[in-house]
């Protein structure tokens, strides 16, 4: 390998059985934390209210139908936990049931293929939070390995995620949000690909051909179109992705910039201009669009779906039909565009989002208050989920973005400047809607920023680490340090698990992991 190729490419760290052994062996890890117990507690968990019965309409349906019951009086809940199906409404019409609902259907599309493999029970409906959270660790470790070209820290990284309470809580709850970090992870790991290809083949191009002010065109980019494709199931499942992709298209073309600048090209700005815009705007425009749309498939081909307006779409033939359900599918996205704007009912536990990074104000999943005090042989006991990440993590990350943005601004490290930008993309949007909009909001919000947080964790441990060839005291020195710091993280998940998972406690023992005054008292009103 050249100096060219050594500069633009560097070389991997290891051997490359290694780099799947490692990372899949964490991810098993993961995945048996997140898969143990999975089917308690035997309840309808928070938001599961909503998710889990859309996606069982979706499976049965196309779309979602209205179910028995409401939020006083949940009718379906108690007939789904005692294994009766019968949850729908019944009306004179099917359309008259259509329901109204504010996110769209990928993620209940997801939810709903665990529920057809393993039945409308909680193992079901929380099957594939738990297989969508597993392989998030295993890609956040492949894509830390890239990045840093070592694979004991992209073993850290998976490690570190799987130990994350926040993730582990939405990986065990059918809820949307971990299925949109999935995605939006899953698209930053095709581009951090993407980005290596296209400079193997700037490199070969630059070693091998006559050069030309403008450079090569790369050809095909199967990992950009597929980072395309991730966004656009990110949007999916929640709207939340659209800050994602604009940033990372961004990102993205700015990599190409970079990318032609490096091999020494007298015009790269222009060469990347006129070769690699055209492939970014097919990735990151045509294709999204398509993978979209194609999720909505349900709700063109029934009748039944919220605004269809089915009778008047098939009054005039097929050309009307297209025109009429776009119209009514645009009036529809525009209903949830404002439901969302004025979207801001008080929750007990709703908090703003400058409070997130310090884990002020978790979210009370599930807290029976009938637990029996013969359930733990104490006077009181408790059975509680916290979604609330691990704060030695989150508080450690904390310390490693501030680091980043050292980093950046010294070096200009692509990786640095690629976590910031994601890391701001999944919380300072938030903003606009607290001050804006008094929307009301929740810490689980953050949850599609937590991977890129541990990267921030990675790369500070990379530099305590040194390259492969610094000395070894430097390296045993870099190694005990973030080996402390994984210990650290460990004892602090599995000092919490136990009010993650909704174990038995005695009151007791719950309050010792209420680690914040404000982890249990109501949100000022």
């Amino acid at each position: 390998m050249g100096e060219t190729a050594r500069r633009l490419v560097p070389p991997f760290q290891g051997r490359p059985l290694l780099g799947w052994a490692g990372p899949l062996l964490v991810a098993l890890f993961g995945g048996l934390l997140r898969f143990v117990r999975l089917g308690e507690p035997k309840a309808v968990v928070f938001d599961e209210t909503y998710y889990a019965k859309d996606a069982y309409s979706l499976l049965r349906y196309g779309v979602e139908r209205a179910m028995l019951g409401d939020a006083k009086n949940p009718v379906a809940d108690r007939r789904l936990i005692a294994g009766n199906l019968d949850i729908f409404r019944q009306c004179a019409e099917p359309s008259d049931c259509a329901s109204f609902v504010a996110h769209p259907p990928l993620g209940k599309w997801m939810i709903g293929a665990g529920e057809w493999l393993f039945g409308l029970n909680p193992f079901g409906w929380r099957f594939a939070a738990a297989l969508i959270g597993t392989l998030s660790i295993l890609v956040l470790a492949r894509v830390a390995r890239r990045m840093t070209r070592s694979t004991l820290l992209g073993c850290f990284a998976g490690l570190l995620l799987a130990l994350d309470g926040l993730h582990y809580v939405l990986s065990r709850t059918a809820l949307l949000d971990v299925f949109l970090m999935f995605w939006v992870l899953a698209a930053f790991a095709c581009l951090v690909v993407d980005r290596d290809r296209a400079r193997e083949r700037l490199v070969a191009w630059y070693e091998n051909s006559p050069v030309t002010p403008h450079g090569p065109w790369l050809g095909a980019r199967p990992w950009r179109l597929a980072a395309g494709v991730c966004l656009a199931f990110a949007m999916s499942v929640k709207w939340s992705g659209l800050a994602f992709a604009v940033a990372f298209a961004i990102m993205s073309l700015m990599w190409d910039f970079g990318a032609r600048r490096a091999i020494g090209l007298k015009r790269p700005y222009a060469g990347a201009w006129n070769k690699d815009l055209p492939h970014a705007a097919l990735s990151f425009t045509l294709v999204p669009f398509l993978a979209y749309m194609a999720t909505w498939t349900g709700w063109f081909a029934s009748a039944n779906g919220y605004g269809r307006n089915w009778d008047q779409a098939t009054s005039s033939g097929p050309f009307f039909f297209l025109f009429d359900s776009m119209r009514s599918w645009i009036h529809y996205q525009w209903q949830v565009f404002t439901f969302h704007s004025g979207v801001r009912d008080y929750h007990q536990y709703m908090s703003d989002p400058w409070t997130w990074p310090l884990l002020f104000r978790p979210v009370s999943f599930y807290y029976p208050a009938d637990v029996p005090p013969s359930a733990c042989g104490a006077s009181a006991c408790a059975q509680a989920i916290h979604g609330v990440g691990t704060p030695a993590l989150w508080f450690g990350a904390l310390l490693a973005l501030a680091g980043t943005v050292v980093l950046y601004v010294r070096r200009r490290d692509w990786r640095a400047g690629a976590v910031l930008l994601a890391y701001a993309m999944g919380w300072l949007p938030w903003f606009y809607y607290a001050l804006a909009d008094d929307r009301t909001m929740y810490l689980f919000y953050m949850l599609p920023v937590v991977p890129f947080m541990v990267l921030a964790v990675v790369l500070m441990a990379g530099l305590v680490l040194g390259p492969a060839d610094a000395p070894p005291t430097r390296r045993a020195v870099g190694a005990a340090f973030a080996g402390a710091f994984a210990m650290i993280v460990l004892i602090n998940f599995w000092w919490l698990q136990p009010v993650l998972t909704a174990e038995t406690l005695t009151q007791t023992q719950w309050w010792a992991r209420m680690l914040m005054r404000s982890w249990v008292t109501a949100a000022p009103k």
